[in-house]
Protein backbone atom coordinates (compact mmCIF):
# COMPACT_ATOMS: atom_id res chain seq x y z
CA UNK A 1 0.00 0.00 0.00
CA UNK A 2 3.13 2.61 -0.47
CA UNK A 3 0.98 3.97 -3.07
CA UNK A 4 -1.29 5.31 -0.56
CA UNK A 5 1.39 7.46 1.00
CA UNK A 6 1.70 10.18 -2.27
CA UNK A 7 -2.12 10.71 -2.10
CA UNK A 8 -4.02 14.21 -0.72
CA UNK A 9 -4.35 12.14 2.94
CA UNK A 10 -0.69 13.32 4.01
CA UNK A 11 -2.32 16.82 4.13
CA UNK A 12 -4.69 15.65 6.39
CA UNK A 13 -4.36 17.14 10.29
CA UNK A 14 -2.93 15.26 12.74
CA UNK A 15 -5.97 14.18 14.62
CA UNK A 16 -6.22 12.24 11.26
CA UNK A 17 -2.67 10.57 10.95
CA UNK A 18 -2.00 8.76 14.24
CA UNK A 19 -2.37 5.48 11.63
CA UNK A 20 -0.41 5.07 8.78
CA UNK A 21 -16.35 -9.08 -13.73
CA UNK A 22 -18.20 -7.68 -10.14
CA UNK A 23 -18.94 -9.04 -7.33
CA UNK A 24 -22.77 -10.24 -7.53
CA UNK A 25 -25.28 -10.88 -4.92
CA UNK A 26 -28.58 -11.51 -4.61
CA UNK A 27 -31.26 -10.13 -2.46
CA UNK A 28 -35.11 -10.25 -1.64
CA UNK A 29 -36.37 -6.93 -0.93
CA UNK A 30 -40.13 -6.68 0.99
CA UNK A 31 -42.08 -9.78 -0.35
CA UNK A 32 -40.52 -10.28 -3.44
CA UNK A 33 -37.02 -9.91 -4.74
CA UNK A 34 -35.56 -7.10 -6.59
CA UNK A 35 -32.37 -7.37 -8.12
CA UNK A 36 -30.15 -3.98 -8.00
CA UNK A 37 -27.38 -2.58 -6.54
CA UNK A 38 -27.95 -1.20 -2.88
CA UNK A 39 -28.67 2.49 -2.81
CA UNK A 40 -30.36 2.58 -0.01
CA UNK A 41 -28.00 5.35 1.60
CA UNK A 42 -29.95 8.08 3.49
CA UNK A 43 -28.08 11.39 3.19
CA UNK A 44 -29.15 14.20 5.96
CA UNK A 45 -30.73 11.57 8.00
CA UNK A 46 -32.10 13.60 11.28
CA UNK A 47 -30.42 12.94 14.31
CA UNK A 48 -32.08 10.68 16.77
CA UNK A 49 -34.79 12.22 19.12
CA UNK A 50 -33.25 10.90 21.79
CA UNK A 51 -29.80 12.43 20.95
CA UNK A 52 -28.68 15.09 23.78
CA UNK A 53 -29.13 18.17 22.29
CA UNK A 54 -26.32 20.52 24.55
CA UNK A 55 -23.22 20.75 22.71
CA UNK A 56 -21.43 19.79 25.70
CA UNK A 57 -23.40 16.80 25.99
CA UNK A 58 -23.99 16.18 22.03
CA UNK A 59 -19.81 16.24 22.09
CA UNK A 60 -19.24 14.08 24.66
CA UNK A 61 -21.20 11.38 23.19
CA UNK A 62 -18.74 10.93 20.66
CA UNK A 63 -15.12 10.83 22.53
CA UNK A 64 -13.93 7.13 21.94
CA UNK A 65 -10.61 7.88 24.64
CA UNK A 66 -12.76 5.80 27.07
CA UNK A 67 -13.03 2.68 25.12
CA UNK A 68 -11.73 -0.44 26.55
CA UNK A 69 -10.59 -3.86 24.99
CA UNK A 70 -12.69 -5.54 27.14
CA UNK A 71 -15.64 -7.05 24.52
CA UNK A 72 -18.68 -7.55 26.19
CA UNK A 73 -20.94 -8.79 22.93
CA UNK A 74 -20.28 -11.83 21.14
CA UNK A 75 -21.98 -12.31 17.63
CA UNK A 76 -22.23 -15.05 15.10
CA UNK A 77 -23.97 -15.14 11.52
CA UNK A 78 -23.81 -19.31 10.63
CA UNK A 79 -26.36 -21.85 9.74
CA UNK A 80 -28.26 -20.34 6.61
CA UNK A 81 -31.50 -21.76 5.54
CA UNK A 82 -33.63 -21.65 2.46
CA UNK A 83 -36.96 -20.70 2.55
CA UNK A 84 -39.51 -21.40 -0.27
CA UNK A 85 -43.30 -19.69 -0.61
CA UNK A 86 -45.92 -19.46 -3.37
CA UNK A 87 -44.41 -15.67 -3.82
CA UNK A 88 -40.58 -16.12 -3.20
CA UNK A 89 -37.58 -17.42 -2.23
CA UNK A 90 -35.30 -16.15 0.38
CA UNK A 91 -32.68 -17.24 2.59
CA UNK A 92 -32.14 -16.54 6.73
CA UNK A 93 -29.32 -16.95 8.86
CA UNK A 94 -28.60 -17.81 12.38
CA UNK A 95 -27.82 -15.32 14.61
CA UNK A 96 -26.64 -16.09 17.89
CA UNK A 97 -25.57 -13.39 20.35
CA UNK A 98 -23.63 -13.68 23.58
CA UNK A 99 -23.46 -10.99 25.76
CA UNK A 100 -22.68 -9.95 29.93
CA UNK A 101 -24.45 -6.52 29.22
CA UNK A 102 -26.46 -5.73 31.61
CA UNK A 103 -29.02 -4.02 29.64
CA UNK A 104 -29.62 -6.98 28.12
CA UNK A 105 -32.30 -9.70 30.15
CA UNK A 106 -29.75 -12.53 28.91
CA UNK A 107 -26.82 -13.53 28.26
CA UNK A 108 -27.33 -15.98 25.40
CA UNK A 109 -29.67 -15.40 22.48
CA UNK A 110 -30.68 -16.68 18.87
CA UNK A 111 -32.25 -15.80 15.95
CA UNK A 112 -33.35 -15.94 12.43
CA UNK A 113 -32.50 -12.96 10.54
CA UNK A 114 -32.62 -12.56 6.45
CA UNK A 115 -31.12 -9.38 4.72
CA UNK A 116 -34.21 -7.32 4.01
CA UNK A 117 -33.85 -7.59 8.46
CA UNK A 118 -29.43 -6.27 8.35
CA UNK A 119 -30.66 -3.94 5.87
CA UNK A 120 -33.51 -1.99 8.05
CA UNK A 121 -31.03 -2.62 11.32
CA UNK A 122 -28.33 -0.82 9.01
CA UNK A 123 -30.68 2.12 7.72
CA UNK A 124 -31.86 2.57 11.74
CA UNK A 125 -28.30 3.24 12.22
CA UNK A 126 -27.69 5.85 10.36
CA UNK A 127 -31.25 7.44 10.19
CA UNK A 128 -29.84 7.50 14.64
CA UNK A 129 -26.17 8.24 13.60
CA UNK A 130 -26.03 9.76 10.24
CA UNK A 131 -21.86 11.05 10.71
CA UNK A 132 -20.48 8.06 11.81
CA UNK A 133 -19.14 5.24 9.67
CA UNK A 134 -21.25 2.03 8.85
CA UNK A 135 -19.71 -0.87 7.34
CA UNK A 136 -21.47 -2.06 4.03
CA UNK A 137 -23.96 -4.08 3.32
CA UNK A 138 -23.05 -6.99 0.54
CA UNK A 139 -24.76 -5.49 -2.56
CA UNK A 140 -27.90 -7.08 -4.28
CA UNK A 141 -27.46 -8.16 -7.48
CA UNK A 142 -29.28 -11.08 -10.01
CA UNK A 143 -27.40 -13.75 -11.68
CA UNK A 144 -29.06 -14.06 -15.02
CA UNK A 145 -29.34 -17.37 -16.50
CA UNK A 146 -28.60 -19.10 -13.34
CA UNK A 147 -31.07 -21.75 -11.93
CA UNK A 148 -30.23 -22.46 -8.67
CA UNK A 149 -30.47 -18.58 -7.92
CA UNK A 150 -28.85 -19.87 -4.26
CA UNK A 151 -26.24 -21.77 -4.76
CA UNK A 152 -23.66 -22.48 -2.11
CA UNK A 153 -20.77 -20.44 -3.05
CA UNK A 154 -23.41 -17.07 -2.41
CA UNK A 155 -24.87 -18.35 0.49
CA UNK A 156 -21.14 -18.60 1.64
CA UNK A 157 -20.39 -15.08 0.28
CA UNK A 158 -22.94 -13.24 1.76
CA UNK A 159 -23.15 -15.06 5.09
CA UNK A 160 -19.44 -14.39 6.01
CA UNK A 161 -20.55 -10.23 4.71
CA UNK A 162 -23.44 -10.68 6.86
CA UNK A 163 -20.88 -11.84 9.96
CA UNK A 164 -18.68 -9.22 9.53
CA UNK A 165 -20.85 -6.31 9.51
CA UNK A 166 -22.75 -7.01 12.70
CA UNK A 167 -19.64 -7.67 14.83
CA UNK A 168 -18.14 -3.71 13.26
CA UNK A 169 -21.42 -2.56 14.78
CA UNK A 170 -20.62 -5.03 18.02
CA UNK A 171 -17.19 -3.75 18.59
CA UNK A 172 -18.23 -0.03 18.07
CA UNK A 173 -18.68 1.80 21.42
CA UNK A 174 -21.70 3.89 20.12
CA UNK A 175 -23.85 1.78 17.27
CA UNK A 176 -23.41 -1.50 19.29
CA UNK A 177 -25.65 0.40 22.22
CA UNK A 178 -28.31 1.86 19.94
CA UNK A 179 -31.78 0.35 20.99
CA UNK A 180 -32.19 -1.10 17.59
CA UNK A 181 -29.37 -3.13 17.35
CA UNK A 182 -30.46 -4.75 20.27
CA UNK A 183 -33.81 -5.26 19.17
CA UNK A 184 -32.17 -6.88 15.98
CA UNK A 185 -30.18 -9.28 18.03
CA UNK A 186 -32.92 -10.19 20.73
CA UNK A 187 -36.61 -10.19 19.28
CA UNK A 188 -38.34 -13.14 17.55
CA UNK A 189 -39.16 -12.38 14.43
CA UNK A 190 -42.56 -11.65 14.54
CA UNK A 191 -41.47 -9.13 17.69
CA UNK A 192 -39.51 -7.27 15.00
CA UNK A 193 -41.60 -7.14 12.13
CA UNK A 194 -44.03 -5.52 14.82
CA UNK A 195 -41.02 -2.82 15.73
CA UNK A 196 -40.03 -1.89 12.45
CA UNK A 197 -44.22 -1.04 11.63
CA UNK A 198 -43.37 1.72 14.90
CA UNK A 199 -40.27 3.66 12.86
CA UNK A 200 -40.58 6.88 10.90
CA UNK A 201 -43.70 6.82 8.30
CA UNK A 202 -43.33 7.72 4.85
CA UNK A 203 -44.34 11.04 4.78
CA UNK A 204 -41.57 11.72 7.77
CA UNK A 205 -39.08 9.78 5.69
CA UNK A 206 -40.34 11.81 2.37
CA UNK A 207 -39.45 15.06 4.53
CA UNK A 208 -35.92 13.87 5.48
CA UNK A 209 -35.27 13.38 1.87
CA UNK A 210 -36.56 16.58 0.65
CA UNK A 211 -34.59 18.69 2.84
CA UNK A 212 -31.59 16.42 2.12
CA UNK A 213 -31.69 17.13 -1.51
CA UNK A 214 -32.03 20.86 -0.86
CA UNK A 215 -29.35 20.91 1.49
CA UNK A 216 -27.41 19.35 -1.54
CA UNK A 217 -28.62 21.35 -4.09
CA UNK A 218 -27.37 24.89 -2.29
CA UNK A 219 -24.12 22.64 -1.10
CA UNK A 220 -22.03 23.86 1.66
CA UNK A 221 -19.88 27.05 1.54
CA UNK A 222 -17.09 26.59 4.24
CA UNK A 223 -16.41 23.22 4.59
CA UNK A 224 -13.68 22.83 6.58
CA UNK A 225 -10.09 21.78 5.39
CA UNK A 226 -9.96 18.06 7.59
CA UNK A 227 -13.51 17.14 5.44
CA UNK A 228 -11.92 18.02 2.41
CA UNK A 229 -8.72 16.18 2.96
CA UNK A 230 -11.00 13.02 3.74
CA UNK A 231 -13.04 13.43 0.67
CA UNK A 232 -9.65 13.59 -1.19
CA UNK A 233 -8.13 10.54 0.53
CA UNK A 234 -10.97 9.01 -0.45
CA UNK A 235 -11.78 9.28 -3.21
CA UNK A 236 -8.38 8.40 -4.19
CA UNK A 237 -8.29 5.75 -2.10
CA UNK A 238 -11.75 4.39 -3.83
CA UNK A 239 -9.68 4.81 -7.30
CA UNK A 240 -7.08 2.43 -5.79
CA UNK A 241 -9.72 -0.16 -4.36
CA UNK A 242 -11.44 -0.15 -8.01
CA UNK A 243 -8.67 -1.09 -9.97
CA UNK A 244 -7.09 -3.80 -7.89
CA UNK A 245 -10.70 -5.31 -7.58
CA UNK A 246 -10.65 -5.75 -11.15
CA UNK A 247 -7.38 -6.71 -11.56
CA UNK A 248 -7.47 -9.41 -9.01
CA UNK A 249 -10.61 -10.57 -10.30
CA UNK A 250 -9.19 -10.66 -13.81
CA UNK A 251 -6.21 -12.80 -12.44
CA UNK A 252 -8.26 -15.25 -10.81
CA UNK A 253 -10.19 -15.98 -14.08
CA UNK A 254 -7.12 -16.13 -16.19
CA UNK A 255 -5.83 -18.59 -13.18
CA UNK A 256 -9.02 -20.58 -13.78
CA UNK A 257 -8.61 -20.88 -17.39
CA UNK A 258 -4.94 -21.89 -16.97
CA UNK A 259 -5.85 -24.49 -14.39
CA UNK A 260 -8.08 -26.02 -16.71
CA UNK A 261 -5.15 -25.95 -19.48
CA UNK A 262 -3.07 -27.49 -16.93
CA UNK A 263 -5.75 -29.84 -16.19
CA UNK A 264 -6.25 -31.35 -19.80
CA UNK A 265 -1.93 -30.97 -19.88
CA UNK A 266 -1.33 -33.68 -17.74
CA UNK A 267 -3.04 -37.03 -19.35
CA UNK A 268 -1.74 -36.28 -22.46
CA UNK A 269 1.18 -37.14 -21.04
CA UNK A 270 -0.20 -40.52 -19.35
CA UNK A 271 -1.65 -41.51 -22.83
CA UNK A 272 1.70 -41.16 -24.29
CA UNK A 273 3.71 -43.43 -21.89
CA UNK A 274 1.47 -46.23 -23.02
CA UNK A 275 3.37 -46.21 -26.35
CA UNK A 276 6.67 -45.56 -25.52
CA UNK A 277 8.34 -48.31 -23.69
CA UNK A 278 12.14 -46.28 -22.93
CA UNK A 279 9.95 -42.86 -21.83
CA UNK A 280 7.18 -44.70 -19.26
CA UNK A 281 8.76 -43.43 -16.18
CA UNK A 282 9.36 -39.66 -17.12
CA UNK A 283 6.58 -39.26 -19.07
CA UNK A 284 4.08 -40.55 -15.80
CA UNK A 285 6.47 -38.23 -13.77
CA UNK A 286 5.71 -35.28 -15.95
CA UNK A 287 2.00 -36.03 -15.44
CA UNK A 288 2.25 -36.66 -11.47
CA UNK A 289 4.10 -32.89 -11.28
CA UNK A 290 1.59 -31.63 -13.43
CA UNK A 291 -1.54 -33.09 -11.19
CA UNK A 292 0.65 -32.11 -7.93
CA UNK A 293 1.09 -28.62 -9.54
CA UNK A 294 -2.87 -29.08 -10.36
CA UNK A 295 -3.67 -29.27 -6.93
CA UNK A 296 -1.57 -26.45 -5.66
CA UNK A 297 -2.95 -23.79 -7.92
CA UNK A 298 -6.61 -25.02 -6.97
CA UNK A 299 -5.77 -23.67 -3.10
CA UNK A 300 -4.28 -20.71 -4.43
CA UNK A 301 -7.05 -19.82 -6.44
CA UNK A 302 -9.28 -20.87 -3.75
CA UNK A 303 -7.36 -18.81 -1.59
CA UNK A 304 -7.70 -15.59 -3.45
CA UNK A 305 -11.25 -16.05 -4.19
CA UNK A 306 -12.36 -16.40 -0.71
CA UNK A 307 -10.47 -13.90 1.05
CA UNK A 308 -8.83 -11.24 -1.66
CA UNK A 309 -11.05 -10.24 -4.16
CA UNK A 310 -14.01 -10.56 -1.16
CA UNK A 311 -12.26 -7.73 0.84
CA UNK A 312 -10.89 -5.65 -2.03
CA UNK A 313 -14.35 -5.28 -3.28
CA UNK A 314 -15.87 -4.64 0.03
CA UNK A 315 -14.01 -2.04 0.45
CA UNK A 316 -14.75 0.00 -3.06
CA UNK A 317 -17.95 -0.16 -1.58
CA UNK A 318 -16.97 1.28 2.21
CA UNK A 319 -15.71 4.29 0.31
CA UNK A 320 -18.92 4.46 -1.07
CA UNK A 321 -20.45 4.56 2.73
CA UNK A 322 -18.05 6.90 3.66
CA UNK A 323 -18.63 9.30 0.64
CA UNK A 324 -22.33 8.76 2.20
CA UNK A 325 -21.03 10.15 5.40
CA UNK A 326 -19.54 13.02 4.27
CA UNK A 327 -22.00 14.33 2.20
CA UNK A 328 -24.77 14.14 4.97
CA UNK A 329 -22.31 15.92 7.06
CA UNK A 330 -22.37 18.34 4.42
CA UNK A 331 -25.64 18.15 4.77
CA UNK A 332 -25.74 19.40 8.23
CA UNK A 333 -23.53 22.07 8.06
CA UNK A 334 -25.86 23.49 4.67
CA UNK A 335 -28.62 23.55 6.48
CA UNK A 336 -27.59 25.26 9.37
CA UNK A 337 -25.66 28.07 6.99
CA UNK A 338 -29.36 28.72 5.47
CA UNK A 339 -30.52 29.46 8.62
CA UNK A 340 -27.91 31.56 9.84
CA UNK A 341 -28.71 33.44 6.37
CA UNK A 342 -32.13 33.19 7.12
CA UNK A 343 -31.50 34.94 10.74
CA UNK A 344 -29.17 37.29 9.25
CA UNK A 345 -32.35 38.57 6.32
CA UNK A 346 -35.29 38.58 8.66
CA UNK A 347 -36.66 41.06 11.02
CA UNK A 348 -39.71 39.62 12.49
CA UNK A 349 -39.60 35.84 14.43
CA UNK A 350 -35.91 36.30 15.25
CA UNK A 351 -36.13 34.68 18.44
CA UNK A 352 -37.46 31.29 17.03
CA UNK A 353 -35.37 31.69 14.06
CA UNK A 354 -31.90 32.22 16.92
CA UNK A 355 -33.10 29.17 18.46
CA UNK A 356 -33.27 26.79 15.69
CA UNK A 357 -29.68 28.11 14.82
CA UNK A 358 -28.30 27.38 17.49
CA UNK A 359 -29.71 23.87 17.58
CA UNK A 360 -28.60 23.39 14.11
CA UNK A 361 -25.03 24.58 14.98
CA UNK A 362 -24.95 22.18 17.66
CA UNK A 363 -25.54 19.39 15.17
CA UNK A 364 -23.17 20.69 12.98
CA UNK A 365 -20.79 20.23 16.01
CA UNK A 366 -21.68 17.04 16.80
CA UNK A 367 -21.53 15.51 13.38
CA UNK A 368 -18.04 16.91 13.06
CA UNK A 369 -16.91 15.55 16.43
CA UNK A 370 -18.53 11.63 15.70
CA UNK A 371 -16.92 11.41 11.47
CA UNK A 372 -13.87 12.71 13.05
CA UNK A 373 -13.46 10.27 15.64
CA UNK A 374 -15.25 7.21 13.60
CA UNK A 375 -12.81 8.32 10.96
CA UNK A 376 -9.89 7.55 12.82
CA UNK A 377 -11.74 3.64 13.64
CA UNK A 378 -12.41 3.20 9.69
CA UNK A 379 -8.83 3.96 9.14
CA UNK A 380 -7.60 1.91 11.39
CA UNK A 381 -9.65 -1.32 10.49
CA UNK A 382 -8.94 -0.48 6.78
CA UNK A 383 -5.11 -0.97 7.31
CA UNK A 384 -5.47 -4.07 9.54
CA UNK A 385 -8.07 -5.59 7.16
CA UNK A 386 -5.95 -4.69 4.02
CA UNK A 387 -2.57 -5.57 5.76
CA UNK A 388 -4.05 -8.62 6.86
CA UNK A 389 -4.90 -10.08 3.17
CA UNK A 390 -2.27 -9.09 1.59
CA UNK A 391 0.20 -10.60 4.04
CA UNK A 392 -2.26 -14.04 3.82
CA UNK A 393 -1.90 -13.61 0.47
CA UNK A 394 1.79 -13.11 0.11
CA UNK A 395 2.53 -16.54 2.60
CA UNK A 396 -0.11 -17.86 -0.28
CA UNK A 397 1.62 -17.20 -3.24
CA UNK A 398 5.18 -18.61 -1.28
CA UNK A 399 3.80 -21.71 -0.29
CA UNK A 400 2.26 -22.21 -3.68
CA UNK A 401 5.77 -21.45 -5.71
CA UNK A 402 7.68 -23.61 -3.21
CA UNK A 403 5.14 -26.60 -3.09
CA UNK A 404 5.58 -26.33 -7.45
CA UNK A 405 9.11 -25.84 -7.26
CA UNK A 406 9.34 -28.79 -4.30
CA UNK A 407 7.23 -31.07 -7.35
CA UNK A 408 9.91 -30.25 -10.18
CA UNK A 409 12.56 -30.63 -8.38
CA UNK A 410 12.13 -34.05 -7.05
CA UNK A 411 11.33 -34.70 -10.58
CA UNK A 412 14.62 -33.96 -12.29
CA UNK A 413 16.50 -35.89 -8.85
CA UNK A 414 14.44 -39.00 -9.86
CA UNK A 415 15.62 -38.43 -13.19
CA UNK A 416 18.80 -37.89 -12.47
CA UNK A 417 19.73 -40.61 -10.13
CA UNK A 418 18.07 -42.59 -13.14
CA UNK A 419 20.27 -41.33 -16.02
CA UNK A 420 23.43 -41.69 -13.34
CA UNK A 421 22.31 -45.57 -12.57
CA UNK A 422 21.88 -46.43 -16.69
CA UNK A 423 24.96 -44.63 -17.14
CA UNK A 424 27.50 -46.70 -14.40
CA UNK A 425 25.77 -50.02 -16.07
CA UNK A 426 26.70 -49.16 -19.75
CA UNK A 427 29.80 -48.33 -18.04
CA UNK A 428 29.93 -52.03 -16.12
CA UNK A 429 28.91 -53.64 -19.60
Amino acid sequence: MSGMSADPAQALPAVMSPLSGQMLELDEDDDLEVFSKDMNLMDGSPMNASMPTSPASMINQYKFEEETDAKDIFVTVDNPESHVTALETFITYRVVTKTTRSEFDSCEYEVRRRYQDFLWLKERLEEGHPTLIMHPLPEKFVMKGMVERFNDDFIETRQKALHKFLNRVADHPILSCHEDFKIFLTAQAWELTSHKKQGPGFLSRMGDTVRAVAASVRGVRNRPEEFTAMLEYVDSFGQKMISLDKVTQRIVKEQKEYLGELKEYGPVYTLWSGSEEELVEPLKGVASCIDRCCKATEEQIGHLSENLVPLLHEYVLCTDSVKAVLRRRDNIQAESEAKNDALANRKADREALKEEVERLEDKVECANNALKGDWLRWQGNMRSDIKAAFVSTAEKNVDYYEKCLAVWESFLTSQTAAHDMESNSGHSS
